[in-house]
């Protein structure tokens, strides 16, 4: 282990001012001063890209399964080191995104790229610091900066497949007081995901609205408002209603989903002795999905939060120190109805939480942070839960710093695990424990001038993993908590190089050994949907004018079950690269004009077994910016 001490934990821009990390704490800190793993996606990177969704961003970080049901629209899981996916937590704004009308995850395939001014991915379990499903880790998306002037973009492109999109940003304001509107639209034909050609299209559609609003009306006191709405539709192939097995069905579905969060703050300046926070937030999804037109079936979640956290700091000596104390409240609702079984499938559930939070984060000196982290859920629905992270990054020199973080994370049973699904085949366990991991990671890292390299190891152990189970007294399926630890392990290696000005090449490599013990003692298998090698190459450039994009993925084979056949087959799913490239020319001042390709390789490749995803694909398009 001691050649990744050489190394570095994670590559970081090479800029004289450190980035900040916002959930890599309970409040933002500088990113050399964090022990934990972290990657930013600043918004040159992000524009340089041109990409259409944020899962074909998050795709280029280490450490991340991406797999996609399909073409663009449908089904998109992350899976962070290995863990499941509902084993990350998304903010969008600062809101909590994960659905829990939708098992609890993420819904990566409805979450638009344009409109995004940064994005930051945390790795490794966070939940002493953010709870439930912060398990894997913790993904951010946040909108440009309502502070940091007044500048309008436009945007409009039309490619391959009918695919039009369009997308508009606009932040007012100055350093105390501003607000920021986002708004965008995309659509494409698609492609047969069944395959064969013989097949209808499959196409989608996405309306995304933002606005995040800050004001500060003196030098100690913040006010902020956050919302955003998006509206998505896609067209699928689903299953045979006599066979159930994948067939050219016309089904579709609509997700809609509304939040809105609010906030106040006292002591926002680094060097006030208090600092207070106060905040609430509200989440409404609902999902339909249709046959032919014709409805199936309807889930609605509902998500209210509100917190209060106290910050103190202090310094003793030549260290400082912050002492942190909050408290959350969170309650959940879930509404399911159907048509298709005659309203079988109903159902009406509540769940809440209150969880207290301390941590105390400490500058030693210029050589040594630590970070400390403890918190206490208490369930209304199944065992509470108690989870510890601490961290620690030591400067051995001015280039050179190695870290190591402890961490647990816990994922609570969603509604279905709980509660089931059909009353005649699938019923749940109110009995479930929530799934508990814990991990560790080491590493280190140097940072020159114009070069970074960085390395971290990591090992986790999932415990208590919420499966499947079938019952052949009753044939009745349900849910129960594993008795096995299923081991998730790795290698993540990180370079940054800026060879001249303008130009910035980020090269990652992640090695990961994840395998799923259900039964203690038992065999130990392969994880699905998770390559044990893959590796991203990404660059962006700029000189004058001229705007440069592009990245290349490696995704390693991997293994993934085929319910086609009984009993289900395990199936090796083959490598691939996946390469994208933008170009982008200002032929004035506030007019550019670009193309982009996307899977330019035209390579033949599937993420989940059975559905296909799309070839080379060819756009254009025009931006129009004024302002800074």
């Amino acid at each position: 282990m001691s050649i990744f001490l050489l190394l570095a934990a994670e590559a970081v821009p090479l800029s004289a001012e450190q980035p900040i990390l916002v959930t890599a704490s309970r409040t933002p800190i500088v990113a050399e001063a964090s022990g934990v793993s972290a990657t930013i996606i600043d918004a040159e990177r992000i524009e340089a890209l041109g990409e259409v969704q944020a899962i074909d961003l998050l795709r280029t970080t280490p450490g991340l399964s991406v797999s996609v049901s399909g073409s663009r629209g449908t089904q998109a899981q992350v899976r962070i080191r290995g863990a499941e996916a509902n084993h990350s937590l998304l903010f969008i704004d600062g809101i909590v995104f994960n659905d829990p009308a939708s098992g609890n995850e993420p819904r990566f395939e409805t979450l638009s790229a344009d409109g995004l001014g940064r994005i930051e991915i945390v790795r490794g379990p966070q939940s002493a610091l953010w709870g439930s499903e912060a398990l894997g880790g913790v993904i951010a998306l946040d909108s440009p900066d309502p502070l940091a002037g007044t500048r309008l973009s436009g945007l409009a492109e039309y490619g391959s497949r009918e695919s039009l999109r369009g997308a508009f940003a606009g932040t007012f304001g100055d350093d105390r007081r501003g607000v920021t509107v986002t708004a965008n639209h995309a659509e494409s034909d698609g492609i047969d995901i069944l395959g064969g050609g013989a097949g209808d299209r499959d196409g989608y559609e996405n309306t995304t609205l933002g606005l995040l609003a800050i004001a500060r009306p003196g030098s100690n006191g913040e006010f902020g408002i956050a919302a955003r709405y998006i509206d998505a539709q896609s067209s699928f192939d689903g299953l045979d209603p006599i066979f159930f097995t994948r067939a050219d069905t016309l089904d579709s579905a609509d997700s809609e989903t509304a939040a809105v969060r609010a906030w106040a703050g006292l002591g926002i300046e680094p060097a006030l002795p208090w600092a207070l926070r106060i905040e609430g937030q509200y989440l409404a999804s609902d999902n339909n999905n249709f046959n032919t037109g014709a409805p199936l079936n309807r889930t609605e979640g509902e998500r209210f939060r509100v917190s209060g956290q106290l910050e103190h700091r202090l310094r003793l000596g030549r260290s400082e120190h912050s002492l942190i104390a909050a408290i959350d409240r969170e309650d959940e609702a879930f509404t399911a109805r159907d048509q298709q079984f005659f309203g079988a499938t109903d159902q009406d559930r509540t769940r809440g939480r209150t969880a207290w939070i301390g941590e105390w984060r400490a500058q030693w000196s210029d050589r040594l942070a630590t970070d400390i982290a403890v918190r206490h859920d208490d369930f209304s629905r199944f065992e509470d839960a108690t989870t510890v992270r601490a961290s620690a990054v030591f400067r051995l020199s001015e280039r050179l710093a190695v870290t190591g973080s402890y961490g647990e994370g816990i994922a609570q049973p969603t509604f279905f695990d709980l509660f089931g699904f059909f009353p005649g085949s699938f019923v749940g366990n109110p009995d479930l424990r929530p799934e508990n991991a814990r991990g560790f990671e080491i590493g280190a890292e140097w940072r020159g001038d114009r070069f970074a390299l960085s390395a971290t190891v990591f090992d986790s152990e999932l415990e208590d993993e919420i499966v499947s189970v079938f019952d052949r007294t009753t044939f009745l399926s349900s849910t129960a908590n594993a008795t096995g630890t299923s081991d998730r392990r790795g290698i993540e290696i990180a370079a940054t190089l800026q060879p001249l000005n303008g130009l910035r090449i980020d090269a990652n490599y992640t090695f990961l050994d994840a395998k799923d013990q259900q039964v203690a003692n038992g065999a130990q298998l392969r994880e699905v949907r998770r390559p044990r090698h893959s590796a991203n190459l990404v660059f962006d450039y700029r000189a004058g004018p001229l705007t440069l994009g592009g990245s290349v993925a490696y995704i390693g084979k991997r293994d993934d079950t085929d319910f086609d056949v009984f009993p289900a087959a395990t199936v090796k799913l083959d490598e691939y690269f996946l390469a994208s490239a933008r170009i982008g020319y200002r032929v004035t001042e506030n007019i550019e004009l670009f193309g982009r390709v996307s899977n330019l390789f035209d390579e033949e490749y599937r993420d989940v077994v059975g559905f296909e995803t799309p070839g080379i694909a060819a756009y254009a398009g025009l931006r129009l910016r004024l302002g800074n």
